[in-house]
């Protein structure tokens, strides 16, 4: 992943996302947090999308914070987490449609 080729909304989604994982002590970024931290982002893109899809965007952030409830947790962290490789993946994907 190339992070000079990212927008400035989704390195700030990442951002938000590692806030997260922060605030429940998750030890890496997963996708659950990514696309949380998209759908609450103000002037974002992807919950108009969504809406325009038809999806219900409030259950699918409730359903979203619950599964982040359900994640293992651990102590001691202290503001160091990663990005899981399954996310590391998936933006290699991203990147790789992209162009």
């Amino acid at each position: 992943m190339n992070p000079e080729k990212l927008t400035s909304k989704f390195k700030g989604a990442l951002n938000d996302a590692q806030s997260l994982a922060l605030a429940k002590n998750h030890q890496f970024i997963e996708g659950v947090h990514l696309l949380l931290a998209m759908l609450e982002q103000q002037g974002g893109s992807i919950k108009p999308l969504l809406n325009q899809a038809g999806i219900n965007t409030q259950a699918l952030t409730q359903s979203l914070a619950k599964e982040l409830d359900t994640m293992p947790s651990v102590s001691g962290i202290d503001g160091d987490v990663q990005i899981s490789s399954d996310l590391t993946k998936l933006l290699n994907l991203t990147e790789q449609l992209a162009v």
